[in-house]
């Protein structure tokens, strides 16, 4: 990840938390202006999701650091940690919501139906500005982050719906029913993302990226004889490490050690693998490395 492009996505970040914390504010006053549960119930669920949005725009503004003598790799994984922490932040929310609505469910609560159109379409709107802007990332946090927003709006287009359904007709059931639908829905897309996290988080191969495809790309390069050895992992879902060891044909003069090698990292940077290290080795040549995985 460019630092260009993990600048935008500190300033998506920074721009969701913002629009967000101010909407909660203005939530609570209006739960308490409508007589509306379900509004003060989403401004709780909102304030949780600023405290999320901070985390996560503080974490993308750390992960942009040089790396260090302790960090010699930087701090872009903790851009990660973020996404990690906003993926069990969603999960427990998402809990709280389903029980919430399974209350409701059992004795359903008529609330101000005009404040409650109202409200929703502004949080349609808020929620799907800051939404729009951070689903353009590509790291893991801000996706994670989207994913809050879109949960918020459908969350309100839920309301939106309810409350106008409720200045004709006495229905109240609808708001918990429509609560658990828009909740698993959330929760599955949650999931995914943060089973792709934790892959990445305990240095698995990257879902973008084949391992078995790598290898074959590199067997291909001129003047690779063989390879073994090979590791791939990513920083942050976006930033691959690649190392391995290239063998070459014995008697292969220096000149051409350095061409290839140059090839292999040429074709690993075209297979989307921003670090690669590699290390040259002429046929017969003993690696206790390829001895240990025969064994």
């Amino acid at each position: 990840m460019s630092s260009q492009s993990g600048h935008a996505g500190e300033k998506n970040i920074r721009l969701a938390f913002f629009l967000n914390l101010a909407f909660t504010i203005a939530e609570f006053a209006g739960g308490l202006y409508t007589n509306s549960l379900a509004i003060t119930a989403d401004a709780l669920h909102d304030l949780g999701d600023s405290f999320s949005l901070g985390l996560a725009w503080f974490f993308e503004r750390i992960s942009g650091r040089k790396p260090t003598a302790i960090y010699s790799y930087g701090y872009r994984r903790f851009s990660l940690a973020a996404a990690l922490i906003n993926g069990v932040v969603l999960l427990v929310g998402s809990s709280l919501i389903i029980w919430s609505a399974l209350d409701r469910l059992a004795a359903p609560v008529m609330p101000n139906a005009p404040g409650m159109l109202v409200f929703a379409v502004v949080g349609v709107l808020v929620n799907g500005i800051a939404a729009l802007r951070v689903k353009t990332g590509k790291s893991l946090n801000e996706q994670m982050v989207a994913w809050h927003l879109i949960e918020d709006v459908l969350g309100w287009i839920a309301v939106l719906f309810v409350s106008f359904v409720l200045m004709f007709r006495n229905v109240p059931v609808l708001d918990p029913i429509l609560s658990i639908l828009i909740t698993f829905i959330v929760l599955g897309n949650v999931l995914r993302n943060l089973r792709k996290t934790m892959v990445i988080f305990l240095q698995g191969v990257p879902p973008t990226v084949s391992l078995r495809n790598v290898e074959a790309a590199l067997r291909k390069v001129p003047g690779v004889a063989g390879l073994h050895d090979l590791h791939l992992w990513s920083l942050d879902g976006e930033h691959h490490i690649l190392t391995g060891h290239i063998v070459v044909p014995g008697g292969c003069p220096l000149e051409e050690l350095v061409a290839v090698k140059c090839r292999v990292k040429e074709k690993a940077l075209e297979l989307g693998i921003s670090h690669a290290t590699i290390e040259i080795e002429h046929q017969g040549e003993s690696c206790t490395l390829l001895e240990e995985t025969l064994d």
